[in-house]
């Protein structure tokens, strides 16, 4: 049981005690130090109240006797507090009511504690199993990247051994174009020596001819006891009148070379004037006859040119009658070999194979080059090659090279169609390549122009270079892929099957092309054949515009490339021819000359011709002249087309373009 004090009153131990020490050793003048040491004295000197004592030993008894090693050994420690404040509850009556609203108020907010702690529990065992988780994605990721690391490590290995393999194929390929030198420098020493040695032969001939003939002659004077003096002096005035006689021959060759045999040009203007007449005669018939006479003028026109293309053909053939090289002797030097030069051959002249062959030539000297001399930051410097110092080589490839370009023109494609303006090729190749390359856009922009500058065979790569450099306008490079667009949405409406084959194929590219002439269309429709390796009726069209993997189309849309170069030069000829002996032009009399050779253009077309001519007005004020050769220049370099069909002179159709 708790004991109480002599007087009465629960023990206020120490606070009593301090108390009373306080007031008996109270000294206002001395220092808050001094006062602190001497209650502590006094405390010393004051016993523990025997109750506390009891709680005390209570206390430490119940503390030794617990097993603290438990879960819950907070819990079991804190009973005997709680059991010692509860008797000390009780047996304090005047602050019962006050110490036991602490105490239910302190185990509500225990009790709270645990409940939280509770639902705070499921919270921890899914921390733990996220942490968990994420510790084995992580181990994951880096299992995976490890592995990734190897295999670009063996990737790199891969490449390395490539570069020196096809360094020995380069080292192997100059041993063979040596030997070939020496090979071809020793035919030509042969060769040489043999046409010396014909030369001699002839003219030992030519001696043995003479003497020949000075014997007969010595014979024939034997016989008729004739003068020699008198035969030598007749000898001499023949071989004079032989020798006038083969000069005026030549000079009469050279100068009716190309004139056309009266025969034939008395039957086509007779025919001419029986058309004339059978017109003038069926002029009140002219509505119904109207299609059989264009018949006629067509058939009339085509013989006309038929003669003109013979004419032209023989004078080609005459001027490159030169002994044929052997073309296949390059499949030896080629990479490739045999099978790649002949795809590389095929369908070409002697002279698109030599373009051909240095431009494999090029690019395969191109690619030793690791590093390029940059060219500087000036003003005349293009801006995609403003750059100092060495630029590395990034060695592409044609095909890598292809879809670059055509990367390129499709975001500037969409970019104009979203602002609505023309920006300059040449600052959005730079920006381009500096958006997806950074700091390295111009290797690829100094790669990618030297390559542009060599492989002119590839019509990705040539028209690129074209409008980058500025030979011709990015006008026409659209022009005649719309060109080619509109022909494939011709043939596609002409195909009600939809199963990508047509039998009128003819018919299909005369609605396209109205204005072509008529060996025009045959010169497709040959194109198509031959690219299809077929004489059916039948045509594949939709195979007539792939393309390989480096961007090379078929013999068809070659020639319809060809033609639309053709039929623009024919147009700008007309013009030219048109404006006479003009040195300069005005606006108005460019006008006149383009109403004038193709009647059915339209006024937004013709202004756009003549902005074109004069550079956009920066050139044409009301009476400003530009020179004839800078105006067709430009519009050469521009999409210039015929709109209408040519006029007709007396009856005489004019060369139809597109």
């Amino acid at each position: 049981s708790l004991q109480l004090s002599a007087r009465g009153h629960w023990s206020t131990w120490p606070a009593f005690a301090s108390g009373q020490t306080v007031l008996k050793n109270h000294k206002p003048c001395c220092a808050p130090e001094e006062r602190q040491s001497s209650n502590k004295q006094a405390l010393l000197t004051i016993p523990k109240p025997r109750y506390l004592k009891q709680l005390e030993s209570y206390l430490r008894k119940e503390l030794q006797s617990l097993d603290l090693t438990e879960n819950c050994s907070q819990e079991l420690k804190l009973q005997p507090y709680r059991e010692i404040f509860e008797s000390f509850i009780e047996d304090f009556k005047t602050y019962k009511p006050l110490l036991t609203a602490i105490k239910n108020e302190y185990e509500v907010t225990l009790a709270h504690q645990k409940k939280t702690i509770r639902a705070l529990e499921p919270l921890k065992a899914m921390v733990t199993t996220v942490s968990e988780e994420c510790s084995r994605q992580i181990l994951a990721l880096q299992e995976k990247e490890k592995d990734e690391i190897n295999m670009l490590k063996q990737e790199k290995q891969h490449l390395l051994k490539f570069i020196d393999n096809m360094k020995e194929e380069n080292n192997s390929l100059q041993t063979q174009v040596e030997r070939l030198r020496t090979s071809v420098a020793e035919e030509y020493t042969r060769y040489l020596n043999e046409h010396g040695a014909l030369k001699l032969l002839l003219a030992k001939l030519n001696d043995l001819h003479d003497e020949q003939l000075d014997k007969t002659r010595c014979q024939v004077q034997d016989v008729k006891g004739e003068d020699v003096v008198k035969l030598t002096l007749a000898l001499k005035i023949a071989r004079q009148d032989l020798t006038k006689a083969q000069l005026k021959m030549n000079t009469i060759i050279a100068d009716y070379r190309d004139v056309v045999p009266r025969k034939h040009f008395e039957s086509l203007e007779k025919k001419y004037s029986d058309l004339l007449h059978e017109m003038k005669t069926l002029q009140k018939d002219f509505d119904q006859l109207h299609k059989e006479y264009e018949i006629l003028l067509d058939i009339h026109r085509e013989t006309a040119e038929e003669r003109d293309n013979f004419c032209a053909e023989l004078q080609r053939v005459r001027h490159n009658c030169t002994p044929r090289p052997n073309w296949a002797k390059c499949s030896e030097v080629i990479p490739g070999g045999a099978e790649r030069w002949g795809c590389l051959a095929e369908g070409k002249t002697s002279d698109e194979l030599v373009d051909v062959l240095l431009e494999e030539i090029g690019t395969g000297l191109l690619k030793q080059i690791n590093a390029f001399p940059g060219w500087g930051k000036g003003d005349n410097v293009p801006v995609y090659l403003r750059h100092e110092g060495e630029v590395k080589n990034k060695k592409l490839t044609k095909k890598d090279m292809v879809n670059i370009l055509k990367d390129v023109w499709k975001e500037k494609i969409a970019l104009e169609q979203q602002t609505g303006t023309r920006s300059d090729l040449p600052e959005f190749f730079l920006s381009c390549l500096q958006k997806k390359h950074g700091d390295a856009a111009f290797q690829w922009s100094y790669t990618l122009h030297k390559n542009m500058r060599l492989c002119r065979s590839n019509h990705v790569l040539s028209s690129f270079y074209d409008v980058l450099t500025g030979k011709v306008g990015e006008e026409q490079y659209h022009g005649q892929n719309q060109l080619i667009s509109n022909l494939q949405k011709e043939l596609a409406a002409c195909d009600n099957l939809h199963s990508g084959s047509l039998t009128s194929e003819r018919m299909a590219l005369r609605e396209a092309f109205p204005l072509k002439r008529q060996e025009s269309i045959q010169e497709l429709v040959d194109a198509s054949r031959y690219q299809l390796d077929s004489t059916e009726d039948l045509i594949d069209y939709i195979s007539l515009f792939k393309e390989d993997e480096e961007g090379n189309a078929g013999p068809f849309v070659v020639k319809l490339r060809s033609q639309y170069v053709r039929e623009k030069q024919e147009y700008l000829s007309q013009l030219k021819t048109k404006l006479g002996d003009l040195i300069e032009v005005k606006a108005d009399d460019l006008k006149t000359a383009f109403c004038t050779i193709d009647p059915g253009i339209d006024d937004q077309t013709l202004d756009t011709y003549i902005d074109l001519a004069y550079q956009g007005g920066r050139e044409r004020p009301d009476q400003e002249t530009v020179p004839v050769e800078t105006a067709l220049e430009r519009l050469l370099a521009g999409d210039v087309r015929r709109v209408g069909p040519p006029p007709r002179e007396g009856g005489t159709p004019g060369f139809e373009g597109e």
